[in-house]
């Protein structure tokens, strides 16, 4: 047996995975049939439906991932910019905890903790985000009652991360560069 077939499977799954979270990208919506046969990420889409910000605005972005996540354009813009690279899963966590947060309901809120468990936290989750071990636990062990404050530890993680890594390589893109112009 070669020793490079023992490898193999490991990275069969990682290959797997990856085309999985590529696939779940192109079906949400495409803007035209074009997109799903040749996908641009080098060149993210400008956000809709939102009001664009002036270049004064979009330079206090690299400041602070608060700033940038308060303005809606901003949000937009970072998450185009995300998706573009294939690792919108933290900004999508971020936002679905920020939603989680709104809500009052005790059987909605249950509802709406398994959904963002099942997608971005549980193994193997469809989006599932970097997490160490100890925050993954606590906030299982929030879900059993479910509140506002279930998913705070994970959400603060993800920040910190989008902070350190996604915020700079946002600020460096060629996108964010024709925004402050």
């Amino acid at each position: 047996m070669c020793k490079g077939l023992a490898a193999l499977p490991h990275t069969c799954l990682e290959r797997a995975k990856e085309i999985k979270t590529k696939l779940g990208t192109l079906l949400q919506k495409p803007d035209s049939a074009i997109d799903l046969i040749i996908p641009y990420p080098e060149k993210p889409e400008k956000p809709a439906k939102t009001q664009k910000t002036l270049p004064d605005e979009a330079l206090q972005w690299c400041e602070s991932l608060e700033k940038l996540l308060q303005n809606a354009y901003g949000l937009a813009s970072f998450r185009s910019f995300l998706r573009s690279e294939f690792s919108e899963e933290n900004i999508e966590f971020w936002i679905a905890c920020e939603e989680y947060k709104k809500i009052k309901s005790p059987t909605k809120m249950a509802e709406k903790a398994k959904k963002i468990y099942e997608a971005f936290i549980q193994t193997e989750a469809p989006k599932e985000v970097n997490i160490d071990h100890c925050t993954k636990a606590v906030t299982m062990k929030n879900l059993v009652e479910p509140s506002v404050s279930s998913f705070n530890e994970a959400q603060k993680r993800i920040f910190a991360l989008m902070e350190k890594d996604s915020l700079p390589r946002f600020v460096r893109s060629g996108f964010y560069q024709e925004l402050i112009k």
